[in-house]
């Protein structure tokens, strides 16, 4: 059993803010939480848990933030948001069957695709384009796959989200980094609540990353609508790498 000191949820509360800014931006934000949950003792299935329960706090501070700039249209994406939370739930279930080292093969070299698309290509722009696929097929395919990728295991979902709606719906890019924090808060609340039906969640280390959540993922999404591209594009090349080179060591 863990010892949870007031110094201990002191860094923890700093870790979640740190965490909050990046994830609100580009992702990445569980590279700081896991780990560090991991070092104070924290059993992995429980860190996993609770690493769910202060992302949702995040994502939807995000979230909000993005709306309230006029971002989202909350009435066109709510049943896309609903697709990847069911998504996500089945894919923690799946996940609970099977070992996560076969998960994790293929996805650092995804991801490192992935950020060789975000640093070369010159499609992405602040200014967004027609299509490329139907947007019945993205949302009723790509983005709850993305969401069963997130409930099984998770680490890049945000930036498969990010690439989904950039090359596929061809969003600009403050839109599409606003769509990504409102999916992935849906994924993320979809493994929440399986990680809370089995009980594998630290109620007081994830409400205390969570605060700090709430304060870092504000001041992440503000400066990502006042920065756009020329802030986003280098954070989501850098966590991807970041990403890939974690998961191979």
């Amino acid at each position: 059993m863990i010892d949870i000191t007031i110094n201990l949820l002191i860094i923890f509360f700093i870790i979640g803010m740190f965490a909050g800014f990046f994830d609100s931006i580009s992702g990445g934000g569980g590279l700081l939480t896991i780990p560090a949950m991991l070092m104070a003792g924290v059993p992995p299935l429980e860190a996993l848990g609770t690493n769910k329960l202060q992302g949702i706090f995040g994502t939807g501070s995000a979230t909000i933030t993005f709306a309230s700039k006029g971002h989202l249209d909350f009435k066109s994406l709510w049943p896309i948001a609903l697709l990847c939370f069911i998504s996500s739930i089945v894919g923690a279930l799946i996940a609970s069957h099977i070992p996560e080292q076969r998960l994790t093969v293929f996805i650092p070299y995804i991801l490192i695709l992935v950020a060789l698309y975000f640093g070369l290509s010159k499609s992405i722009s602040d200014i967004g384009k027609a299509p490329l696929l139907n947007f019945l097929i993205l949302a009723t395919l790509i983005y709850p796959i993305i969401g069963l990728y997130d409930g099984m295991f998770g680490p890049g979902a945000g930036s498969f989200y990010m690439l989904a709606l950039l090359s596929l719906a061809r969003l600009g890019i403050v839109q599409a980094t606003a769509q990504t924090k409102l999916l992935n808060f849906s994924s993320n609340l979809g493994g929440f609540v399986f990680f809370c039906i089995i009980g594998a969640i630290n109620w007081k280390i994830g409400l205390t990353m969570a605060i700090g959540q709430i304060i870092g993922s504000s001041i992440g999404a503000r400066l990502a609508i006042k920065k756009g591209i020329h802030l986003i594009r280098p954070l989501l090349v850098t966590i991807c790498i970041i990403t890939a080179i974690k998961l191979l060591i």
